[in-house]
C-alpha cells in the first residue's frame, strides 16, 4: 500500500510539472461553468415565467432536476475528451524516455505500478469534480438542494470516470506514443458511449449485450440519486478488467525485455 501511495503522489505531482493539469481543469472550468450558468440561467427564468402566470399547472419546481442533474449529465460527456488527456501519458511517456526499463526492474510489483498510476490519474479526476463541486456549492447559499441524489451522482461520475482511467491506463501501455495512446482512448470510448445505441434498432440478445456494456446508460441511475448493484458492479468490474490488462501488459513488457 506504501508502494502504491507514493506512485500515486509522484504521478499526481508530474501532472503539475507539466502543462496537462492545467489545461485539463481550465478547459474543464470552462466547460461545466458554461453548462452550469445556462442550467440556472434557464432555471431562473423558468421560475419567473411562472411565478408571473401564477404557477397553475406548472410542474413543481426542482434545482436538482432543472440544474444539477443536467450539468453532472453533460459533464460525463466531457470525460470522452478530457480522460484521453489525462491517461495519454502514463506509460507511453515511461516508454518514450526509456523510464520504463527504471520501473520494471525496480523491487515494485507490476500492480503496485499499474495501481500507483491508475490512483495518481484519479487524483487529477477528482480535483475536475471538485471544480463542479465548487460550482453547485453556490447553489446551497440561495437555495436548499438536495444534498443526497448529488453526492450519489457524484459517486456515479467517480467510478465512471475511473473505469475510464483504467481502461486509458491499459491502452496507455501498448505505445510509446502520447497521442496514439490518446487517440485509442477516445476511440474507445466512444465506442462504449454509443454502443447502446444498436439497442434502438435491434431487440435480439446481442443488442441487449451491447446495452448493457455500454458506459453511459449506468449513470443515468447514479444521476437521478440512485445506486443499483447492476451498475456498481458494472463500473467495479471495468475498473477491474482494465488494471488487470494493464497487469498483463507489464507482465509481457517484462518477458520483452
Amino acid at each position: 500500500m506504501r508502494n502504491i501511495c507514493t506512485i500515486a503522489m509522484r504521478e499526481f505531482s508530474v501532472y503539475f510539472t507539466s502543462p496537462i493539469a492545467y489545461i485539463v481543469l481550465v478547459m474543464f472550468a470552462i466547460i461545466f461553468g458554461y453548462f452550469f450558468a445556462t442550467g440556472l440561467a434557464f432555471f431562473l427564468d423558468y421560475s419567473a415565467s411562472m411565478a408571473a402566470q401564477g404557477g397553475m399547472g406548472a410542474p413543481t419546481m426542482n434545482v436538482n432536476q432543472f440544474v444539477i442533474e443536467p450539468s453532472l449529465g453533460n459533464m460525463s460527456i466531457v470525460l470522452l475528451f478530457m480522460v484521453p488527456m489525462i491517461t495519454m501519458r502514463l506509460f507511453a511517456e515511461e516508454k518514450r524516455s526509456g523510464t520504463i526499463e527504471l520501473l520494471l526492474t525496480s523491487p515494485l510489483k507490476d500492480y503496485h505500478i499499474v495501481i500507483g498510476k491508475w490512483a495518481g490519474a484519479l487524483m487529477l479526476y477528482a480535483c475536475m469534480l471538485l471544480v463542479a463541486v465548487v460550482n453547485i456549492s453556490v447553489l446551497f447559499i440561495y437555495t436548499t438542494p438536495d444534498w443526497k441524489p448529488l453526492l450519489v451522482s457524484l459517486l456515479g461520475l467517480l467510478l465512471m470516470g475511473g473505469s475510464m482511467i483504467a481502461l486509458g491506463t491499459f491502452l496507455s501501455t501498448l505505445t510509446r506514443n502520447q497521442i496514439v495512446a490518446g487517440a485509442l482512448t477516445f476511440g474507445v470510448l466512444l465506442l462504449l458511449w454509443v454502443l447502446n445505441w444498436v439497442s434502438s434498432f435491434e431487440s435480439s440478445t446481442f443488442s441487449r449485450l451491447c446495452e448493457y456494456l455500454a458506459i453511459s446508460p449506468h449513470y443515468e441511475q447514479f444521476s437521478k440519486g440512485v445506486i443499483e448493484l447492476k451498475d456498481l458492479l458494472y463500473y467495479l468490474s471495468a475498473i477491474s478488467l482494465g488494471l488487470f490488462l494493464s497487469k498483463r501488459s507489464l507482465e509481457a513488457l517484462r518477458w520483452k525485455a
